[in-house]
């Protein structure tokens, strides 16, 4: 079981998580959420669409200008107050690395702390057991945040993730997180190459063997692009091919832009698996 906020998950209950940026310069949408009302739109259409997650993101991942704790604190903080008051059973999530931000969105009313690059402050682990809220853990490579990799090798891509993500999924637990709460994520493109990226799709059910529920989140990201060579914009047929093929290698968790599309795929694949009977089922029986 997955418990997140006030949902729980099946097993065979594939979860959508949809990105919502309150950024002005993200690397998809290049800011088209950064303004309050665009971002609430965003989000009431993404739970239309079937997200049950809303991950809340006040820095964009890549390098770019300087962006305080402050200034995110500024960009997420009202604005989870507000997603929780006008969506009381979605589950909110924060994209931050910053344990001081955590508490601040937590006080707010976040159910999950999104730590995608790897525990880099070991405090924000502290806040989500203090708050006994969700933590996402994260393999980063031991990346700095912001930062791209630059000729980074591992000897066993699939064995780093594998250390670093349960070592950090077990002191979560060692801190209060509850453990139905934990998630890990093998992260695409952080601290990896395009070719690390693959093999730890490609290896995803040794992630799934583990018992910890698997988040991945693959969405229109440049190791699609680079594998396809498409632009950022031409990425969607790449991403939902690695979903489907995540799926079925047993992940639990995506963090997504193209919500709907998103559903269809994994829906499909929950139903070729025998986990999901067809929304409609009248062919050869009329």
């Amino acid at each position: 079981m997955l418990r997140l906020g006030r949902r729980e998950f099946g097993a065979h209950e594939p979860v959508i998580m949809a990105i919502v940026n309150r950024t002005p310069d993200s690397f998809y949408d290049q800011g088209a959420t950064f303004r309050d009302e665009p971002a609430l739109t965003r989000v009431e259409q993404a739970v239309s669409e079937g997200a049950a997650i809303i991950d809340i993101g006040g820095v964009k991942a890549g390098p770019g200008e300087e962006v305080t704790a402050e200034e995110e604190a500024r960009r997420t903080v009202g604005f989870v107050a507000e997603v929780r008051r006008r969506f009381p059973d979605v589950v909110i999530s924060v994209d931050t690395w910053r344990a001081d931000v955590g508490e601040a969105v937590c006080e707010a009313g976040a159910d999950v702390l999104n730590d995608a690059w790897g525990g880099v402050d070991p405090r924000l682990a502290e806040v989500a057991g203090r708050y006994g809220v969700g933590l996402v853990c994260t393999h980063a490579g031991g990346a700095e945040p912001r930062t791209r990799p630059h000729r980074v090798t591992y000897d066993d891509v699939m064995a780093d993730i594998l250390r670093v993500t349960v070592g950090l999924a077990e002191r979560a637990v060692s801190l209060g997180v509850p453990r139905e709460s934990v998630m890990i994520d093998p992260g695409h493109d952080f601290g990896k190459n395009t070719r690390h990226s693959l093999e730890a799709t490609r290896r995803l059910g040794e992630m799934v063997a583990t018992g910890w529920p698997v988040l991945v989140s693959l969405s229109n990201k440049d190791f699609v692009g680079e594998t396809l060579d498409r632009p950022v914009k031409e990425r969607l047929v790449g991403t939902l091919a690695t979903t489907a093929v995540s799926m079925w290698l047993g992940a639990r968790v995506y963090r997504v832009h193209e919500v709907a599309e998103t559903r269809q795929v994994l829906e499909m694949v929950t139903s070729i698996a025998g986990h999901r009977p067809p929304t409609v089922a009248r062919r050869g029986l009329a």
